[in-house]
């Protein structure tokens, strides 16, 4: 058991929550910091018990173009304010985890500064991936360079190289000593060379007990990355979009079908957000924002370690644009948000939830049984040491009745309503009002809990006779039966997954197609080194032209386009392609990133 196992995280994007400048002109360090000192005793007043702030250290624009490890962005302040920033949350009982941008730099960063002086005379050459005298960019080097994501403001670093791990993990020992940080959230670590990973474990575990590291994975077989050998814990994007979805559509068959397949990768404590810096803010991806109390109920609940974007638990709004992210990233003043914890129901209800999380050891290390599921309403059991902590969530508009299996004890108390209930023939039977959950523990052993309010906004009357809303259930529910039904029919983990035959690939492909009236062109190499082409979903409507994917090329020789239609037939090849899937695979335009996604299917 360590620090992180029973942590509730509160993420910061410092440049944006102290509104500094959007581009840095390395002039005198301006202690914009030392504004989020008060926003300590928030983090602890809402149950939060761990910090993750960043990036921190100096860079020309958003944080991810480094220009020097070892020194807070000017904009931020200096290293004495960053030292003292740590010690106050330490004081606190806040552990505190840093942005590790290890994969690319700056073009200020002085490694990169010495190439373009010296050009093939820099001892710096092999710092980077691929520097190649005889190309060039848009800044006019004279030289070119892999990048990261396809920006050449991002040089890619060379993670092979032993110099260049050598001064990552001196880095590393540096924060530890300067600033006494307690992990690393290692940035793009979906792109991380493994046996880097696996250098900077040994470097955590030698600098400090239960330093931890957590990685920004997307897609893919999560235990991959986390193991003995490399990460702790990565990001849980596969949860964060079931979580909004599933409300959003209703459907709380995908949620729970999501967190089986997480089960079946092992046992990986990952790391569980609804929103981030880089996605909208859940208030505004909901449908109907009164979902926003069961979705964190669930966030609270469900296996993993919950985190908290800054400013969320206000219901704060946030749409990603294209051009900007801006809107994600806002400058806050928390004297706007003095009495929150009392007056804005939101607050009240993570607060809520961090202290019942604090205090019920389940939620960090029971075991999880599904209990009851519809496409509405859904319970689970988080069973630890014979206590066993009952959860409900309801996304209909009206109340709901659910008999449950009950753990060894007389009587269980709602944490959030006060309610309490007693187990009769080991079950017991509560009632779960409208868009909301609860969590439900045996009474005697916890301590009281104030209720909360947990209808956090009820949305608009439909317009819709009673006999509608019957009909649109209806359809919902025999969605839902089918899709569960060919959900059951396929290996929940990639780990499970073979490499399909071109026959099988033909036949699953092809009934996606037919079910879209999309098309993309794809090939598949049978046993005998034959190319075969077949048929995946696409959106005509998106403007997107067909694309054929020869599978005898390498993921790392495909095009963007091509090794998003990869994804979509292996997809496919697991079951239905929704929408929403598609829009998923669209959106992510970052190459390898995309290689990595691919490689995850075989």
């Amino acid at each position: 058991m360590s620090w992180y196992n029973e942590a509730v995280f509160y993420h910061i994007y410092p440049l944006g929550l102290t509104g500094a400048p959007k581009q840095n002109e390395y002039g005198e360090p301006v202690h914009r910091l030392n504004t989020l000192l008060p926003w300590i005793d928030h983090i602890k007043e809402i149950g939060c018990t761990a910090l993750y702030i960043g990036p921190l250290f100096e860079s020309v624009g958003h944080g991810y173009e480094t220009t020097d490890y070892r020194k807070l962005d000017s904009r931020l302040g200096d290293n004495k304010d960053l030292k003292n920033f740590v010690a106050a949350c330490h004081e606190k009982g806040i552990k505190v985890i840093f942005d590790g941008v290890f994969n690319h730099t700056g073009r200020d960063f002085f490694a990169f500064k010495d190439i373009q002086e010296k050009r093939q005379n820099s001892p710096y050459v092999n710092w980077y991936c691929n520097v190649n005298f005889s190309g060039n960019t848009e800044y006019n080097d004279g030289f070119s360079y892999e990048n990261w994501g396809g920006y050449n403001l991002l040089v890619k670093l060379n993670q092979r190289n032993p110099d260049v791990q050598n001064y990552i993990c001196d880095v590393i020992r540096f924060w530890v000593s300067e600033f006494d940080v307690d992990g690393i959230r290692l940035d793009a670590a979906d792109v991380l060379d493994f046996d880097f990973m696996k250098q900077l474990r040994r470097t955590a575990e030698e600098v400090k007990p239960d330093f931890w590291l957590m990685g920004e994975v997307i897609h893919g077989d999560y235990s991959r990355w986390v193991n003995g050998s490399t990460l702790h814990s990565v990001t849980n994007y596969a949860l964060h979009k079931a979580l909004y979805s599933g409300h959003n559509d209703h459907n709380y068959f995908e949620i729970a079908h999501t967190v089986k397949y997480l089960l079946n990768m092992g046992d990986l404590d990952l790391y569980n957000f609804v929103d981030n810096h880089d996605v909208e803010r859940i208030y505004t991806k909901l449908s109907n924002k009164a979902h926003f109390a069961p979705v964190h109920v669930l966030l609270y609940t469900l296996p993993g370690v919950p985190s908290i974007y800054y400013g969320s638990e206000f219901g704060i709004e946030g749409k990603k644009e294209r051009t900007s992210d801006d809107s994600l990233r806002p400058a806050l003043n928390l004297a706007d948000y003095a009495d929150a914890v009392e007056k804005n129901p939101c607050t009240a209800l993570v607060a809520a939830l961090g202290k019942v999380r604090q205090n019920t050891p389940a939620l960090n290390y029971g075991s999880y049984a599904e209990l009851m599921l519809t496409n509405r309403q859904y319970a689970f059991a988080r069973d630890l040491d014979g206590v066993r902590v009952i959860i409900t969530v309801n996304n209909d508009d009206n109340a709901a009745s659910m008999d449950l299996a009950a753990g060894n004890a007389a009587e269980y108390v709602g944490t959030l309503t006060g309610e309490k209930v007693s187990v009769e023939n080991g079950r017991i039977h509560v009632t779960v009002a409208g868009n909301s959950g609860n969590i439900w523990v045996p009474a005697g052993d916890m301590p009281e809990y104030k209720p909360v309010e947990i209808n956090v906004k009820m949305p608009e009357a439909a317009d819709k006779t009673t006999e509608e809303d019957k009909a649109e259930q209806a359809k919902e529910e025999a969605a839902a039966t089918v899709a569960e039904q060919k959900q059951n029919a396929v290996p929940a983990s990639h780990a499970q997954e073979t490499a399909a035959n071109a026959d099988s690939m033909n036949e699953t492909v092809a009934a996606a197609a037919n079910s879209s009236d999309n098309t993309v062109n794809t090939s598949e190499k049978t046993a005998d080194d034959t190319e075969t082409s077949t048929t995946a979903a696409t959106e005509p409507a998106s403007g997107k032209s067909v694309v054929t994917v020869v599978w005898s090329k390498s993921p790392e020789d495909m095009t963007v386009e091509e090794l998003q239609a990869g994804i979509l037939a292996k997809m496919a090849n697991n079951g239905p392609v929704t929408d929403q899937m598609k829009k998923t695979v669209y959106d992510n335009i970052w190459h390898d990133s995309l290689v990595n996604w691919l490689k995850s299917f075989h």
